[in-house]
């Protein structure tokens, strides 16, 4: 059986990305077979943050073979649409890539499906919602109060569409200093765990705000691969570990959420 894990946020520049692709690696780290479906039509980083540049192979029946990173399966739009050259789509074409990236894409036997969404509450994620049962949505925020305006219209619009909250994750939440080693609240700290707390959704731990996570991202080696031990990786690893805990939580208690793909 899969599980279909959305990560959305109300807003750009909040990580999410960065989050979706150390969450799928370190899922397969653990033990679980995960896939990664970048649907940020607008911005497909994963290729870049996975270090793939090569095309998907196309099987018979029009079926597509999806490449592999880390030991995570992997679709971009960046696949099909390699370079600096934008994607402008309307809503009917984004619904078209997105139906046949969950239908025509031979994933193969998964636990998790990860979805990278476009930042927004846009079309290509009402177009996911509207194709797919998802089990659960992950809403990325950072501490401040602008992010965070945002992340509760993002909990608002799945809440809307009928897709169960996993829970709010807080992105560059705090800064160690390598020198001194004293933590600095950057952007504010503790925004979303009171927010996630006022709307009643899971709270899913602070991720700090660390150089090296950047860097393993630009250079395509994402942070959780240094290990669960590792400084840069260990707030994400814990991140991991509970959305998984919690999307267990959410498929006991609604069993028909989770589907099959083939």
């Amino acid at each position: 059986m899969e599980t279909i894990i959305a990560v959305g946020s109300g807003k750009g520049g909040v990580g999410k990305t960065t989050l979706a692709v150390n969450l799928a690696i370190a899922m397969a780290r653990l033990g679980h077979k995960v896939g990664l479906l970048d649907a940020d039509v607008y911005g497909p980083n994963v290729p870049l943050m996975l270090g793939i540049s090569a095309q998907p192979k196309v099987l018979a029946e029009n079926r597509i073979e999806p490449l592999e990173a880390h030991g995570v399966r992997v679709i971009s739009v960046g696949f099909l649409n390699p370079g600096d050259k934008p994607l402008i789509w309307r809503g009917p074409m984004l619904h078209s890539i997105i139906r046949q990236f969950l239908g025509s894409v031979q994933w193969g036997e998964l636990e998790y499906l990860v979805v990278d969404l476009p930042p927004g509450t846009g079309d290509v994620a009402l177009s996911l919602i509207q194709t797919v049962p998802l089990t659960g949505a992950i809403v990325v925020s950072t501490p401040s109060d602008v992010s965070l305006q945002d992340a509760r219209k993002a909990i608002e619009m799945f809440r809307q569409m009928k897709v169960d909250v996993v829970g709010m994750v807080e992105n560059m939440s705090y800064f160690v200093c390598p020198h001194c080693h004293q933590q600095t609240d950057i952007f504010s700290r503790g925004g979303a765990q009171r927010t996630a707390a006022q709307f009643g959704v899971a709270y899913l731990g602070d991720v700090q705000l660390d150089p090296d996570i950047r860097k393993s991202g630009d250079m395509g080696n994402p942070a959780v691969l240094a290990g669960e031990d590792s400084p840069s990786a260990k707030s994400l690893y814990q991140f991991a570990r509970k959305v998984i805990a919690r999307v267990e939580e959410i498929k006991a208690s609604a069993p028909e959420s989770v589907i099959q793909i083939q």
